[in-house]
């Protein structure tokens, strides 16, 4: 007996017809034709059933306030922090704990069920930071919500940086953050990476820095990451996030710095969105887009995840909290379009980004956490060229959110009646 038996699924790997059995909250079956009865069932009819999707990189306290105190005109980072900058003195504990809390709906809807939130802790009221703690606890039931002390005027630029960002860290944030190449000198982003690391190998925690987000090629603090993490043995706890002047970066160089990342096992999370908006506001033509070299970093073996960024705050006026989104804005600007490349884009928004972010119990193996998500495509090429409904979204066996499928009715002579989008799956995809 099973409290939720999902029949007829297709799963990432390609496998179909598959049933899912389910009991307390747990996966304890994954196979053909189970014979059993359980208190639920839902048919899959065949479509695509994938663990859910998982941000390693947001701004949780920044989101949905765009327009506050006024628009990025420039559409540009340092205007986008320089407007937060401007917000951040008013900022309220109940306004961003509403927000979030309406972003977190979003969220839910969209099948992500795993967030990890940079908190800007470089106002020293910290009332980010006992915001993000409160909507963590809120969350907790359906989404595993992790938060980074991200000091985002410098650890060492910004007044108080310091003092706030342990302070920070003692009230529960999760994970040490940095931003290198937003100091005063290359040598104080070199030194702050140094102390950042030190904090984290004494403290036991994960480090997650905003790296090199410059389309400068001589912004190379990633280089400087990667050697503190082996110096304090931290391999498999630290991410390197946007590494965007890597784009820009001459090949000799790169051929060292990517055999360097790998030795330090560094995971690494572009932003497809915000590195396509933000990066190449200089250039006339040809136009940088800033994106980090994926392609490479997967062949070499690095864990390659992708975040959303932002959602409707200073820096960025889109986003939908689909990371079916990211992805497909990934496969554009990295022409990575055969089938096997658009499964590991895939595996960006899900598997990679859950090793990333160290979550327990996820995936589609018996024994793993009962977290699903049906989607209205029949794999995961598809999943990326449709960003389809989630038909039903669970979470510990539970439904949490669920929608009819997208289908349009026809009214034209000698042509059906219905079109149902993931009907046009190729029959021959490699």
């Amino acid at each position: 007996m099973f409290d939720l038996l999902i029949r007829n699924a297709t799963l990432p790997d390609g496998r179909s017809g598959i049933d899912i059995g389910v009991r307390n909250g747990r996966i304890a079956a994954v196979e053909p034709g189970i014979a059993a009865e359980a208190g639920e069932v839902i048919d899959a009819a065949g479509q695509l059933v994938s663990p859910p999707f998982v941000d390693p990189h947001f701004h949780m306290d920044a989101t949905l306030s765009l327009g506050l105190p006024r628009m990025n005109v420039s559409g540009t980072l340092l205007e986008g922090i320089a407007l937060w900058g401007e917000l951040r003195p008013t900022l309220t504990h109940e306004a961003l704990v509403e927000r979030a809390m309406r972003y977190c709906d979003l969220a839910v809807s969209k099948g992500l069920l795993a967030i990890r939130s940079h908190v800007d802790v470089s106002d020293p009221r910290l009332v980010t930071a006992e915001a993000m703690l409160d909507v963590r606890e809120r969350v907790a039931p359906y989404i595993d919500l992790q938060l980074v002390a991200f000091p985002q005027d410098g650890y060492y630029r910004g007044p108080d940086a310091e003092a706030a960002l342990t302070r920070a860290l003692d009230m529960g944030v999760d994970i040490v953050g940095g931003i290198p190449h937003f100091e005063r000198t290359m040598a104080d982003g070199a030194r702050s990476v140094e102390a950042l690391c030190r904090i984290a190998a004494e403290r036991g925690l994960m480090v997650d820095m905003h790296c090199d987000e410059s389309d400068d090629p001589l912004s190379r603090h990633v280089e400087s990451l990667a050697a503190e993490t082996v110096r304090f043995g931290l391999q498999g706890r630290v991410t390197g996030s946007h590494l965007t002047s890597m784009h820009s970066m001459d090949n000799y160089y790169v051929s060292k710095l990517i055999p360097l990342m790998a030795e330090a096992d560094l995971r690494v999370i572009p932003n497809p969105l915000i590195n396509m908006m933000l990066q190449g506001r200089h250039d006339s033509y040809p136009k940088r887009r800033g994106l980090t070299r994926i392609p490479q970093l997967m062949e070499a073996g690095l864990t390659v995840g992708f975040g959303q960024d932002c959602v409707l705050d200073p820096w960025y006026s889109m986003g939908t909290g689909d990371l079916l989104d990211v992805a497909h804005m990934a496969m554009h600007a990295t022409q990575m379009g055969s089938g096997a490349d658009k499964r590991a884009l895939f595996d960006a928004v899900t598997v990679n980004s859950a090793k990333i972010m160290g979550l327990d119990g996820y995936g589609l193996e018996v024994g793993c956490n009962a977290d699903m998500v049906i989607l209205q495509a029949k794999d995961p090429a598809e999943a990326i060229r449709l960003r389809p409904h989630r038909l039903k979204v669970i979470r510990r066996g539970k439904l949490l959110a669920e929608i009819a499928p997208e289908v349009s009715r026809l009214s034209l002579d000698g042509r059906p009646a219905r079109v149902d989008p993931a009907d046009y799956a190729p029959r021959h995809a490699s």
